[in-house]
């Protein structure tokens, strides 16, 4: 099968690099492979999943199918996803003008120029990720991540690789909570988990039924109302998933030890001067956390 390219273009400043970083971390990632350049990924689209490289291109990004459909709904569809993955239509400009008019910030628009929010398409991805992480290091997150991917995920074989969907929540609402376990999840996560895709597989719960809801106080409270589900991870999904840019994971240990090494707290419980910061950055919170963490990591 011909491969067939589909460009995304971008809005400046954007960089490809940043997000190949992002998505190389070091981790044991297990939904795509990091190659020179490139990020391969077997993307789900309701058409069906296309194995996709991902590069840089002089308008944004180039999108090229590997394997699967290249009709003209399957290349929209891939438009989409990755438009709403990696963010790369969305101007930073306002953004980078409220950084350089905080001292202590002011050098990020330069120093990570063009990063964007990496999303996480899926809601239920977002959320059961954010119940494999609880209490945690992501080492060890990345690992129960794999176990639970390749246990109940599709697999689509390329070139004598492997390459990996994750699961559908009917597959973990009817997992046997004993193989969990097995596998290193606690009890509770094992039961978070499987509650969670429960209320997904019973169309109870969806992005669709979320973004529906009138109000951001909507959304987050039909996510807390989850058993597993805290603000900390209603808002990390609101911000990944559903792409709130006003949402903060308060508590967050990453984002608190950020605001400390650049002097913009005097202690962890420094909340005045969180807030102060934060309304600051109104309609652009999430991006002023993805900053922050990036600030706490060296580009190899």
């Amino acid at each position: 099968m011909q491969s067939r390219s589909v460009i995304i273009p971008a809005a400046g400043p954007f960089s490809f690099e940043e997000c190949h970083w992002f998505l190389d971390r070091g981790y044991d990632e297990c939904l795509h492979t990091i190659l020179p350049g490139t990020v391969r990924k077997l993307i789900p689209l309701s058409t069906g999943p296309v194995l996709t490289d991902l590069r840089k291109h002089p308008a944004g990004i180039e999108a090229v199918i590997l394997e699967g459909k290249t009709d003209a709904a399957t290349e929209a569809a891939l438009h989409a996803y990755v438009a709403d993955w990696l963010a790369p239509q969305h101007d930073l400009q306002p953004f980078y003008d409220k950084l350089t008019k905080v001292k202590a910030l002011a050098y990020m628009p330069a120093a990570y120029s063009g990063l964007r929010l990496i999303g996480i398409p899926d809601l239920f991805e977002a959320l059961a990720w954010s119940i494999i992480g609880q209490q945690i290091n992501l080492t060890f997150a990345y690992r129960l991540k794999r176990r639970l991917v390749e246990r109940w995920g599709e697999k689509y074989m390329s070139g004598g690789n492997t390459y990996h969907l994750f699961p559908q929540p009917s597959a973990i609402a009817t997992a046997d909570p004993s193989e969990l376990r097995a596998m290193q999840f606690t009890g509770r996560k094992t039961e978070y988990l499987i509650g969670v895709a429960q209320q997904f597989a019973s169309g109870a719960v969806s992005k669709a039924t979320l973004l529906a809801l009138p109000t951001l106080e909507a959304r987050r409270k039909a996510l807390t109302d989850l058993r597993g589900i805290g603000i900390w991870s209603a808002n990390y999904a609101l911000m990944k998933s559903l792409r709130d840019e006003t949402c903060i994971p308060h508590g967050d240990a990453g984002l608190l030890n950020a605001l400390l090494a650049h002097g913009l707290i005097t202690d962890k419980s420094d909340n005045t001067s969180m807030e102060k910061l934060y309304r600051r950055f109104k309609g652009w919170e999430s991006y002023l956390v993805v900053y922050l963490w990036r600030s706490l990591a060296v580009k190899a």
